[in-house]
């Protein structure tokens, strides 16, 4: 068998659906709590002052997720593909907006996204542990990364059972902590209701605004879960229960946290206190906490990571059976029907900018483009139910036309808060976005050309040349 016949062979194959309705609801759990709930409250308490106020964010920022969540969840039961919100946007606007989302999640979100994870694990967490130098940090970054590759290279099913391990540790965790703080804390049941929040005013809304931003980001993650909707049993159940079920519980984990920390610390506290959840656990439990607390978000963030590696790669692996991209990010190994190509390629790009250093910076560049995207994913439930009314639709999304259109009022308003906010970053991050115009056409040309070969080759055979 020639080299080329092989190829083709690996490109034709598809991946296997063996992910249950637990893998997706692990998927969507792991994904979204990585540092961020034992981060965020601290932004919070500082711009909302109340704990009131503070709690009413969370649960207005987790009810807004969970529209977005009603919405993609339609898309992933009609469409259930690898790829998830690249065809989406491909079947609602075209292929050159859903590139340059796919060419945007490649080189800066998802891959940024690994990165920043990679480099917390190993020098901002492991540290408390084990004294590293700025060499062995790297070193250990890049291990990290390669891990998490290589046990998604060998099989989709090892990698959701490594994620299904990293999510039940941590949400075991989360609750063991809230209930060592309630039980041993001594707090004061004051703090969960004073400082009262004061008279309605625009500063009061603008700062619940400000606030609401932070939890969009703790509450990120549940989209990756249509990535892998092609290897999904039974996904016109398993993908709209999937993330439904695991977005709640995170809104469900979340407000505990939150519960647990002001039982044990005001709001006047928390917000002086950027490691709100170490804090609390020493006063609860003494200075032990501190490790207790750096030994979880270790697995939180090996979760978090370990979903983006699991995930993402379906994207350029559906954006290269499309045409555009790289021709062997499409194809499936022989042995471990995964999408191995283009695992190794996302791995290696993030283990470059987990080195270069540049991730973080990127990652501020494109807030602006990554909840555009949103918002367009979110409408492309109306576009869609236009354009094709007779696409098969398991489920429907709750509370429509109201619930999306909610979500996607949301996601714009962050998109224009960031560009307002971040001006010049948002420009940078739209010229990243740019960047994949010329790429696009690059590869649709090609693809446009092979195409012109194939049927040439076509049309002598059938003259029998």
């Amino acid at each position: 068998m020639s080299n080329n016949t092989a190829g083709s062979r690996q490109t034709e194959r598809k991946l296997p659906r063996v992910l249950t309705r637990l893998d997706v609801v692990s998927i969507v759990i792991g994904g979204v709590i990585g540092s961020g709930i034992f981060l965020v409250p601290a932004k919070i308490a500082l711009e909302v002052k109340s704990p009131t106020v503070m709690l009413l964010v969370w649960v207005v920022g987790g009810f807004l997720s969970f529209l977005g969540a009603l919405a993609f969840a339609e898309l992933g039961a009609a469409m259930p593909e690898a790829g998830g919100m690249y065809v989406y946007l491909r079947e609602a606007y075209g292929p050159l907006l859903s590139f340059l989302f796919g060419w945007t999640l490649f080189l800066v979100i998802d891959s940024g996204a690994i990165a920043t994870l990679a480099v917390a694990f190993s020098a901002n967490y492991l540290p408390y542990f084990f004294k590293m130098s700025p060499l062995a940090s790297k070193l250990v970054a890049v291990l990290f990364i390669g891990f998490l590759a290589a046990v998604n290279y060998i099989g989709v099913r090892w990698g959701a059972n490594l994620q299904n391990l990293l999510t039940f540790i941590k949400t075991a965790a989360i609750v063991g902590i809230c209930a060592a703080i309630f039980l041993f804390g001594k707090g004061n049941p004051a703090n969960l209701v004073e400082p009262q929040p004061g008279k309605f005013s625009m500063n009061l809304l603008s700062a619940f605004g400000v606030a609401l931003v932070a939890t969009f980001w703790a509450y990120k993650g549940w989209e990756s879960a249509t990535y892998s909707a092609g290897e999904v049993k039974h996904p016109e159940r398993n993908i709209p229960l999937g993330i439904l079920i695991g977005l709640t519980a995170v809104i469900a984990l979340y407000l505990l946290a939150n519960l647990a920390y002001l039982y044990v610390l005001p709001a006047s506290v928390i917000a002086q206190t950027p490691r709100v959840a170490a804090e609390a656990m020493r006063v609860a439990v003494g200075p032990v906490g501190a490790s207790i607390i750096s030994f979880i978000i270790l697995f939180s963030i090996m979760g978090a990571a370990n979903q983006n590696l699991l995930c993402s790669p379906r994207v350029y692996f559906a954006m290269s059976r499309d045409g555009l991209f790289f021709r062997n990010i499409a194809r499936v190994h022989p042995r471990y029907l995964t999408p191995h190509v283009s695992i190794i390629a996302i791995s290696l790009w993030s283990v470059v900018l987990s080195l270069s250093g540049t991730f973080e910076q990127l990652f501020t560049y494109v807030v602006f483009g990554q909840w555009l995207f949103f918002g367009l994913t979110g409408a492309a439930v109306f576009v869609l139910r236009k354009k094709r009314p007779e696409l098969p639709r398991p489920y429907k999304t709750w509370g429509y036309p109201l619930t999306p259109a909610l979500f996607v009022l949301a996601a714009f308003l962050i998109s224009l808060n960031s560009l307002i906010k971040e001006f010049w970053n948002s420009l940078a991050g739209l010229a990243i976005i740019a960047l994949g115009v010329p790429a696009y056409f690059y590869w649709k040309r090609k693809e446009s050309a092979s195409l012109s070969g194939i049927d040439a080759e076509n049309r002598d055979t059938r003259a029998g040349r």
